[in-house]
C-alpha cells in the first residue's frame, strides 16, 4: 500500500506527550519482544545510511545477497541480532516503488520511524504488555512490511499500538481484530524473504500514537522533511525495547 498524506490528524503535541510518559512509567512491567539474554548474547548496532559503504547496489538488489551480508557481519561479530534504525535516513529504500513519491518529482520516502531487529527466521515475537488484536494484512509489494500486525495497548487512561513487520505468514492465519494478546505471549515471528516483503528476516518495531482509520499497514518511512510530524506520532521503540542500553 503507498501512503501520499498531505496532512496528518494526529493528537495535540501536548497529549502525545503525555502518552509516552505513561509509556515510560511502566517500563519495568514491560516484557520483552524477543527473546535475548544480555548476560550471555550480544547485540550489533546496524547502520543502514550512505555512511555504510560495505553495502553496495549489487547486494541491495539480491535478497540472498543482502542476506548473506547479514549473516556474515552477525557471525563475525558473534552477535544474536543486528538492530537499529530508528530516525534513520536510508537510501536503501530506493530499491522499492514503495518508498517513491507520486511523479519523478516528488520526495521520496527515506526517513526511518522503527528499530529494526535483524535475526533468524522464525524467531519468537512477544507482546511486550497486553493488547488486542488491531489489524492485520499480508503487505505484499517488494520492499514492502509482507505479513503485519498492529496491537492495540490499553495502558491508565490512554491507547496506543504496536506494529510488527516482516513476519511470517503462518502467524496471520486464523487471527481475528479484537483477539486478546496475553503480555509475554509469543504471537508472531520472523518471516522468510518471500513473506517478508522480500527483506532478510527480521523485525521493524514501531509504536504509533494516532492510527487514525488505517488497519493492517502505517507507514514506517516517511518524507525528510515531513520527519517531525511523523517522529512525534511514532516515538523511539526502544522506550519499550529496551535494548540500546545493551549495545557495546
Amino acid at each position: 500500500m503507498l501512503f501520499y498524506f498531505s496532512y496528518l490528524t494526529l493528537r495535540s503535541m501536548d497529549i502525545q506527550k503525555s502518552i509516552v510518559e505513561v509509556i515510560k512509567k511502566y517500563q519495568k512491567e514491560f516484557h520483552q519482544v524477543v527473546p535475548f539474554d544480555p548476560t550471555t548474547e550480544k547485540l550489533l548496532p546496524l547502520d543502514f545510511t550512505d555512511n555504510n559503504k560495505a553495502i553496495s547496489p549489487e547486494i541491495l538488489n539480491d535478497t540472498t545477497l543482502f542476506n548473506n551480508y547479514l549473516d556474515d557481519l552477525l557471525h563475525a561479530n558473534n552477535a544474536r541480532y543486528g538492530i537499529g534504525g530508528y530516525g534513520e535516513h536510508r537510501n536503501i529504500y530506493k530499491v522499492s516503488k514503495v518508498f517513491d513519491g507520486r511523479d519523478v518529482d516528488d520526495e521520496p520516502r527515506r526517513l526511518h520511524l522503527g528499530i529494526d531487529i535483524w535475526g533468524k527466521p522464525n524467531t519468537a515475537v512477544m507482546a511486550p504488555l497486553e493488547g488486542r488484536i488491531h489489524s492485520f494484512a499480508f503487505n505484499n509489494d517488494f520492499g514492502d512490511y509482507g505479513a503485519t500486525i498492529i496491537l492495540v495497548h490499553p495502558l491508565e487512561e490512554i491507547h496506543f499500538y504496536t506494529l510488527y513487520g516482516h513476519l511470517s505468514l503462518a502467524s496471520i492465519k486464523n487471527l481475528h481484530e479484537g483477539q486478546y494478546v496475553e503480555k509475554g505471549e509469543v504471537f508472531t515471528d520472523f518471516g522468510i524473504p518471500i513473506e517478508n516483503g522480500h527483506w532478510p528476516p527480521h523485525l521493524h518495531f514501531q509504536i504509533i500514537l494516532d492510527i487514525g482509520d488505517l488497519k493492517g499497514d502505517y507507514p514506517g518511512v516517511c518524507k525528510f522533511s515531513e520527519k517531525d510530524k511523523w517522529l512525534d506520532n511514532s516515538p523511539d521503540p526502544d522506550i519499550i525495547l529496551q535494548m540500546n542500553k545493551f549495545i557495546s
